[in-house]
């Protein structure tokens, strides 16, 4: 029995219309119509043949000649840890004498006793070395932990040290860091993300009611621009309940496949934990996926690359050893778990496909590796990403924090010539390479529209006399719309997502206008009618 027809659409059903995962290829837009039942589509069509299949208690929907997808998949996202990552004051855009204003308006606004947070804060703000004492006149004595925008730095103030125990003779087991001066005082720079969690572990928590409703809310934000799908790339165990949780009291608007976090510091016995919840589900999540690090960010000189960075550094993985990344990522593939590992240097990327290749491009169910960010890649290993169908998972949005000058911290670092070389998806994609897209949020905005729309410009929608990042790189429309449906679900093995076709998912979005042929300026503002998850509406405009 059909449930739901939707008619007078433009269907963009992003079919393959050749074996390459990478066709180019146009296709023939002649379906207006959809039939659902029982959560799938069952039929795709002209009006009147779909219309026949109706019975007295189907739904009809008319689209009024907006353009119907396959529900958008962002393909790495944080919405459920990133919520304790964006407490506090958010600081994008701002400038150092910004940032103390904001820092002080909020520290007039805390009740006592309460620590400071802020997030989204620029490396630029800083001239020299990254320090939290900078601040500590505007904070009237309280704790302070500032994150950077990438999520892999964080500044503190020795308020929030001393709560938390932390003096600078700490050890890690990976490439993380409290920077100290040559007195052995900590600056209050804290690298990557195991050293300030020393912080944020000793900072109050919040409330699990809280994060149950910021959870919902955030995914529910995803649904208005037509998001169904999302890849968690940094589960924790804790999660779950967090999840279930929505789950019991209406249900998860958006689709989540999860990568549980293995973390250098993980023993033997937590890698048995992880293998055990391989395949765990409710209704609308499942873990499947295993994330890792390989290098950290090379704005602050952590990303693993191939030749050091004009500062002298980058020159090593995150791992203290790269032998037990090779030994973890066998014995996780050997239980069946599809593997993403986060390289932003060409070294780091150069290492995961070794890895690979000898231990196995897919999953036991066939669903290919994934390689995290990628910002910097050889040209050989470009070759080897088409050779071997492992996926580059690619967040364009990252640009956005790059100077037409090149004076931003990431391409200082790197100097001329690498940064030339940066966020080659076109070039992967033209080696016969699977590329899937997404926003890393909250590193960027979620907005898929807005992700898109910097998919095709390389540089800021709706500012066209902002800087392009090499041009060359852009995608069309079509290619950027398949980065966040078929490609971004052949990413996860899955046939029946990211595409409108008899027998898949009927995770759907009715674009108000066609995202392809809109102009990528004006990508951004297209309105989305509804967005529909296993045949249920979960947003309407």
């Amino acid at each position: 029995m059909t449930d739901t027809i939707i008619r007078g659409a433009k269907v963009r059903t992003m079919e393959a219309t050749s074996t390459s995962t990478s066709s180019h290829a146009a296709e023939t837009f002649e379906p207006t119509a959809v039939a659902i039942a029982d959560g799938k589509i069952t039929a795709v069509g002209a009006d009147s043949e779909v219309l026949e299949l109706a019975t007295d208690s189907t739904q009809i929907i008319d689209a009024r000649g907006g353009t119907l997808i396959p529900g958008l998949i962002d393909s790495h996202i944080h919405p459920v840890w990133g919520l304790e990552l964006t407490r506090g004051v958010d600081l994008g855009g701002l400038d150092f004498a910004g940032v103390r204003a904001a820092l002080a308006a909020e520290a007039q606004r805390l009740t006592e006793g309460e620590w400071l947070r802020g997030w989204n804060l620029d490396y630029k703000v800083f001239e020299n070395e990254l320090r939290g004492d900078l601040f500590d006149d505007v904070l009237g004595g309280r704790p302070m932990v500032l994150l950077f925008y990438d999520l892999h730095t964080a500044v503190t103030n020795a308020a929030a040290l001393s709560a938390a125990g932390v003096t600078g003779r700490e050890e890690f087991a990976d490439n993380s860091l409290v920077v100290t001066d040559d007195s052995g005082t900590p600056t209050g720079e804290l690298r990557e993300i195991p050293a300030y969690s020393l912080l944020l572990d000793a900072a109050p928590p919040l409330e699990h009611s809280d994060y149950v409703e910021r959870v919902r809310a955030l995914l529910s934000e995803l649904s208005r621009s037509g998001i169904t799908s999302g890849v968690v790339t940094d589960g924790r165990d804790w999660h779950l309940g967090i999840l279930n949780a929505i789950e019991s009291s209406g249900g998860l608007p958006v689709r989540l496949h999860l990568a549980m976090w293995h973390r250098p510091s993980d023993d033997d016995a937590r890698v048995e934990e992880l293998i055990s919840m391989l395949g765990t589900s409710g209704d609308r999540y499942r873990i499947q996926l295993i994330k890792m690090f390989m290098d950290g960010v090379i704005d602050t000189g952590t990303a693993w690359l191939q030749e050091p960075d004009v500062c002298g550094q980058g020159g090593r993985a995150f791992w203290n050893s790269v032998e037990r990344y090779h030994e973890v990522t066998r014995r996780y593939l050997d239980a069946g778990y599809q593997i993403a590992t986060h390289s932003c240097g060409d070294a780091g990327v150069a290492e995961i496909l070794r890895t690979y290749r000898e231990l196995g491009t897919t999953s036991l169910q066939g669903a290919p590796n994934r390689i995290e960010h990628l910002e910097v890649i050889s040209d050989d290993d470009v070759v080897v990403l088409g050779q071997t169908g492992v996926v580059a998972s690619m967040q364009p949005l990252h640009m956005q924090w790059r100077e037409g000058d090149h004076s931003d911290s990431w391409a200082t670092r790197l100097g001329p010539e690498r940064a030339k070389r940066a966020f080659r998806i076109k070039d992967v994609l033209d080696a016969g390479g699977r590329v899937a897209l997404g926003s890393d949020w909250p590193v960027a905005q979620h907005d898929a529209r807005l992700g898109m729309a910097w998919t095709r410009l390389r540089r800021t929608p709706g500012v066209p006399e902002a800087p392009v990042f090499e041009p060359d790189q852009r995608l069309s429309g079509e290619e950027a719309l398949l980065g966040y449906t078929r490609w971004a679900a052949e990413a996860l093995g899955r046939t029946d997502l990211g595409v409108i076709t008899p027998g898949a998912t009927a995770d759907l979005a009715l674009f108000a206008e066609d995202p392809v042929a809109a102009d990528p300026d004006q990508l951004p503002l297209i309105p989305v009618d509804w967005t529909m998850v296993s045949g249920e509406i979960v947003y309407r405009r």
